[in-house]
């Protein structure tokens, strides 16, 4: 008996592009973040430390030891400028570097003493780079400007525009009546402005405890008792100064001779690692603003199914590949498919980021690297919503038609108003009345004909239909 081999596919390396790389982030979407790619890459996390190693250099420079003498203008200008110009070739040097280190954090301390070598005053000082300082000192100071500068320059201004929109569409049909299903069932009557306003209020307060979460560094040491600081200047207040390092707000670019800090919130206490408690808020909290556009993405596709908006067309776009008449709510879907990617991530990382074994172990620092790729998705999801909600247009003869359907809903305030007047069971009036009944305006109005009411009262609920039982929706609506 022969066994035959299954073939096997042969496999040839492909040259790096966006249709061979192996995340969508940096394939099929790599267009649509590119202002989040140069934050939160491997080439962000570098040019984050070669800041951080500077800022902590130059401090060191200026803390009054006789043995390093503070820095020259021209010295401080050469090293702002190795930060601000800091580029792919210069990552690349790094990673080359690392090569023989086998560690990132030493190949970039040793680029950057190389940058040193045709400046005698930097070349003197050089062992003060990375002085006293554990690689963590650098990494989690270097991550916290990351998480900072994707959260101000991207992520919260993507949340933003989609806020902004929803809250244009809020005041723009604020007086539109729609039905409303509780448990998919009529309900009600609201407005299309106060349903989407409803939206706006909890991504406004969702969105200010993103915005308000310190974001936090420490630098002090291999377990975080400045065991090495002290060994050389024990009498030197180095938690004080560890503070004004990290505390002190970045420079612009004109810093000259200013002092250099990192603008982030001192973390006092922790073992070799920050404890990343403000990451985890921070993730949970970016989370719950994404559950609520995944409940926001799945009304619109309801909307959309039921008729209440139309969306605009684009010459040449296909909605189905056999079904000519299609135009799919694609917009909504890939927001929610990402969103729930992005939380996916975001909920590892903030379960996972606070637990480390004793003093610390490693494995967060490969989560860490995927800080990048849980934003991305978050990110993405943003731009599909603002893009298809600029699609979306209004379908008023559907919502309309809808309502006038539905003359159930009137049993609502005609029991209310029953009830006011102390009529006998009226609840139980109008569940007999309507249930399993399809009800009209005439059959409505002529129970209403019949209350034994104050006449004004009586006129009130004749004049009421379902597209003016509306309370107080418009209004609310116009308010956001």
């Amino acid at each position: 008996m022969h066994l035959v081999r299954s073939a096997q596919p042969t496999i040839r390396r492909m040259t790096f592009s966006t249709i061979s790389a192996l995340s969508p982030l940096d394939g099929r979407y790599a267009g649509k973040l590119g202002a989040l790619r140069p934050l939160m890459s491997e080439q962000g996390y570098m040019h984050r430390r070669v800041q951080v190693e500077l800022a902590w250099f130059i401090a060191l420079s200026d803390a009054g030891f006789a043995e390093f003498k503070p820095l020259t203008p021209g010295a401080r200008t050469y090293l702002l400028n190795l930060v601000k110009n800091f580029n792919e070739s210069d990552g690349q040097a790094i990673k080359e570097i690392e090569k023989t280190t086998n560690h990132d954090v030493k190949a970039m301390e040793y680029w950057i003493k190389s940058k040193f070598e045709s400046h005698p005053e930097l070349q003197k000082a050089g062992e003060f780079v990375h002085f006293a300082c554990t690689s963590e000192d650098i990494n989690n100071t270097s991550h916290a400007l990351q998480l900072k500068s994707a959260r101000d320059v991207v992520l919260l201004p993507g949340l933003d525009a989609v806020i902004a929109k929803l809250r244009s569409m809020a005041h723009a049909f604020a007086d539109v009546p729609m039905l409303s299903r509780t448990h998919g069932q009529t309900a009600s009557p609201t407005t299309v402005g106060k349903e989407i306003a409803n939206v706006v209020v909890r991504l406004v307060a969702a969105r200010a405890k993103i915005a308000a979460i310190p974001i936090m560094a420490k630098m002090n040491g291999a377990v975080g008792n400045y065991n090495a600081h002290l060994s050389a200047w024990p009498d030197f207040d180095w938690e004080a100064f560890a503070r004004r390092v990290v505390e002190t707000p970045e420079p612009g670019p004109d810093a000259g001779i200013r002092p250099w800090g990192l603008g982030l919130t001192f973390q006092p206490y922790s073992i070799q690692i920050e404890p990343h408690d403000y990451m985890a808020e921070f993730f949970d909290a970016v989370a719950r603003t994404n559950t609520i556009l995944i409940d926001w993405s799945r009304d619109v596709w309801g909307y959309v199914s039921l008729g209440y908006f139309k969306q605009r067309l684009k010459e040449g776009e296909v909605g189905s590949s056999t079904m000519p008449h299609k135009v799919n709510p694609i917009d909504f879907e890939n927001a929610e498919g990402n969103l729930g990617l992005a939380n996916a991530l975001l909920k590892h990382l903030s379960e996972k980021l606070p637990i480390s074994r004793f003093q610390r172990d490693l494995t967060d620092s490969t989560v860490l690297r995927n800080m990048g790729v849980a934003l991305g998705y978050a990110v993405l999801a943003y731009q599909s919503l603002n893009t298809g909600l600029g699609k979306l247009e209004i379908n008023e003869q559907a919502i309309a038609a809808d309502l006038d359907a539905t003359w159930e809903v009137m049993a609502e305030p005609i029991q209310t108003v029953m009830r006011r007047f102390g009529l006998p069971q009226p609840y139980e009036q109008l569940k007999k009345f309507t249930r399993g009944e399809a009800m009209t305006r005439e059959l409505m109005q002529g129970f209403i004909a019949k209350l034994e009411i104050p006449e004004a009262d009586k006129e009130r609920l004749l004049a009421m239909t379902p597209a003016s039982y509306t309370g107080m929706a418009a209004a609310l609506a116009k308010r956001v």
